[in-house]
């Protein structure tokens, strides 16, 4: 499915170099950031009390955030849990006061503004919890990166595997570069984006990739040099890039807009993700391929001649 077809392919390539010395600051800054600031990390990974309470009516879950800021905790997470009487409160750690001390004023607090509200149960999720969660997360975000690179050297060849895991790794830094200039929390649920997002940018860089095999196997193209045939691909590939990426980064921004605090971080760590998803595909994977010296052998046999009285097919 195609909206528009452009028919001069677009030099990428050509001002690949401009764009990787762009990428290269941007990856320095977010490195730098994260070596200097770290993450601001949620209740997920540090630890803390985690209660659920229930209302006879729909919560105002901003009225809730305001008791919150009230008692010193402005950084707590608050969300519906299952219906929209039902909510899900997680407030860090605070020295000197227990878990149970804690619930108790909160519970002193949320009942001058509805007598009638209830706790459902009360937990404390300890700081070494919060330890393994980060590191099962980072295992999960290491794994998913070699298996990136084994199925892209199968599939095509060694070097298109280092270039998108490369790219896909760009997309990484900068996404937790972002949360960390910025001070945003990092909960499970950023850090599951930025796993979707590996996902997601691997499918366009597969894609690009597979339209650069089938312009190196195709023998009217034989005369093209490897920036032009990547130059060919890509511009190939921008109609199908626009309807994937647009239709997705209008979901993802309906989530931004309207999902509340509960889903903002998520769908802003995807936003992020989508748009330099699309940019390292182009400009960051299919460079690096180019400077791997990717050539027509490497993914098309040479055509060998036939001798007089030779029936077999040429290769």
């Amino acid at each position: 499915m195609e909206w528009f077809r452009i028919k001069r392919d677009i030099p990428f390539m050509r001002y690949a170099r401009i764009f990787n010395v762009i990428s290269l600051v941007t990856f320095l800054i977010a490195v730098g950031s994260l070596a200097t600031r770290g993450l601001n990390l949620g209740v997920d990974f540090t630890g803390g009390t985690v209660m659920e309470v229930a209302y006879a009516q729909a919560a105002d879950l901003g009225r809730i955030r305001e008791s919150m800021a009230r008692l010193g905790f402005s950084d707590a997470s608050v969300q519906n849990f299952g219906t929209a009487r039902d909510v899900l409160i997680r407030l860090p750690v605070k020295q000197g006061v227990t878990s149970a001390k804690l619930s108790e004023l909160v519970m002193q607090d949320l009942r001058k503004a509805d007598p009638k509200v209830e706790m459902r149960r009360v937990e404390f999720v300890g700081p070494q919890v919060g330890r393994e969660l980060f590191e099962n997360g980072a295992l999960a975000l290491l794994f998913v990166s070699i298996g990136i690179v084994l199925y892209l050297w199968l599939r095509f060849e060694w070097k298109f595997g280092v270039a998108a895991i490369i790219a896909n790794l760009h997309d990484v830094v900068i996404i937790i570069g972002f949360f960390s200039l910025f001070q945003w929390e990092f909960s499970l649920p950023v850090l599951a984006a930025v796993l979707a997002v590996l996902g997601y940018s691997v499918n366009e860089s597969v894609v690009v990739f597979d339209r650069v095999r089938e312009v190196f196997r195709n023998r009217r193209m034989r005369g093209l040099s490897v920036p032009q045939v990547l130059d060919h691909a890509i511009t190939a590939t921008m109609s199908r890039t626009m309807i994937t990426h647009g239709s997705t980064q209008m979901m993802v921004c309906a989530m931004l807009i309207f999902g509340g605090e509960t889903l903002f971080y998520f769908a802003l760590a995807l936003t992020i993700g989508i748009l330099f998803g699309i940019y390292s595909s182009v400009l960051v994977a299919s460079p690096i391929v180019m400077y791997l010296g990717v050539s027509r052998e490497d993914l098309a046999k040479p055509e060998v001649e036939k001798k007089p009285g030779e029936t077999g097919a040429v290769v």
